[in-house]
């Protein structure tokens, strides 16, 4: 599964694993233990994960909710150390901590615990998706693709 793979849909708590499309909407599935089926229509607004980013006040301007996902993993693990229910402090402090430099205008208290909600249901319904994957890890280290290095030869020695 991957975040594209997976959407939020306005008015409904939770998250949504997106099954197919239909000539209307598309067929959606609870990630929860229930899976309920559920058909959204054109006249609900959904969110797939991966097109989702916060506000940041660096000159990109956002930085995609995948990352900030992974970032909040690789800090705080299995637990956050708050819930969607914290003190808004908390929830500031949290936020400040994962991404500083997040636009405390535009980023909404509401919003940091939709984020804080969608990582615990995330550890428990999806967790591979936090981890950084193998591939990823060694793209960043060797700054190419597929962990291919660059190498040099110098002509004075050949």
């Amino acid at each position: 599964m991957e975040y594209s793979d997976i959407a939020s849909v306005s008015g409904k708590g939770g998250l949504y694993k997106i099954l197919k499309p239909t000539r209307t909407g598309v067929i959606l599935e609870s990630l929860d233990e229930q899976k309920k089926k559920l058909v959204a229509g054109a006249t609900q607004r959904i969110s797939v994960l991966s097109d989702i980013s916060i506000y940041t006040t660096t000159q990109e301007g956002s930085k995609p909710l995948p990352e900030v996902l992974k970032t909040i993993f690789k800090e705080f693990g299995n637990d956050p150390g708050v819930t969607p229910t914290s003190d808004s402090d908390e929830l500031r402090a949290f936020m400040r901590h994962v991404l500083p430099e997040y636009d405390e205008q535009r980023v909404y208290t509401s919003d940091i615990k939709k984020l804080v909600s969608w990582y615990s249901h995330l550890l428990v319904q999806a967790p591979g998706l936090l981890e950084e994957k193998k591939e990823e890890k060694v793209k960043e280290d060797t700054g190419k693709e597929g962990g291919e290095k660059e190498t040099t030869t110098d002509d004075n020695n050949a």
